[in-house]
């Protein structure tokens, strides 16, 4: 039996067949070669499970998986959870069909993880379609549950966390910042995430997609925030705290 690798990179697919190839070289440029790549196909029409499944002819790292029956997409999160499903590694990490890492992401996760850490993120830079520089997202040193209340801080091409740890752990099943949710609920139990200064990840901000609408976004937030048990002083406050951060982020642009 194959070994378990030291990380398993979770991507979900629909119609990325444009950036998915840049997505890969980055992911197959890490210092840190233990990896598998599951990619989920969410219905895609435009090439691109053909396009993985030519790269896995190559690379046996990389991994194609296609849902059966799966006619229409069922969303980022549902992917997600499929391949959270078959996940191997002792880490799992997050990388989106358009986002980018630079080499030594998973590297220094590892050394972070190493030392005692369960949850660790990095600082990561805004991109537009082109490529072109829109501003930097630090990543704080240290982020708590309370914390968290007031923003994401945690990018999710950014994050990973260790599987050994916190089991089977999935994302919840939401149209919006399904993603926050899921680390606010990792980081509920007492945890502590990691927060590492080094810009080792891009995020490529595409117009239309599912967080460029605000108002969704905000209400879905809103709705995270409220389902953690916390009065409605602290779920305006952390609304708030949120709002504060989704400007910000617009400034840079």
């Amino acid at each position: 039996m194959q070994s378990a690798p030291a990380f398993s990179v979770i991507i979900p697919v629909h119609d990325a067949a444009h950036t998915l190839p840049d997505t890969l070289a980055s992911l197959q440029a890490q210092t840190c070669p233990d990896w598998e790549a599951l990619i989920i196909d969410d219905a895609s029409t435009d090439g691109s499970a053909a396009l993985v499944a030519e790269a896995a002819r190559d690379d046996p790292r990389l991994r194609l998986i296609r849902p059966q029956g799966a006619q229409r997409p069922r969303g980022t999160a549902a992917a997600r959870n499929i391949g959270l499903e078959q996940a191997r590694g002792q880490y799992v990490a997050f990388l989106d069909a358009d986002d980018l890492w630079l080499p030594e992401k998973l590297q220094r996760q590892k050394a972070a993880f190493a030392q005692g850490a369960r949850i660790v993120f990095v600082s990561y830079e805004r991109i537009d379609p082109s490529g072109r520089a829109l501003g930097v997202v630090r990543a704080r040193a240290s982020v708590d549950w309370s914390a968290a209340l007031y923003g994401n801080p945690i990018g999710c091409l950014t994050g990973a966390y260790c599987r050994a740890h916190f089991g089977e752990a999935r994302m919840p099943l939401r149209d919006l910042h399904e993603d926050y949710a899921f680390w606010l609920s990792l980081l509920r139990g007492g945890e502590t995430a990691r927060g590492l200064p080094e810009i080792l990840a891009r995020y490529r901000v595409r117009p239309g997609s599912r967080s460029a609408n605000k108002l969704r976004a905000a209400r879905a937030v809103w709705e995270i925030l409220g389902e953690q048990g916390i009065g409605r002083a602290q779920q305006l406050a952390g609304f708030a705290g949120y709002a504060s951060r989704a400007m910000l982020s617009r400034a840079r642009v």
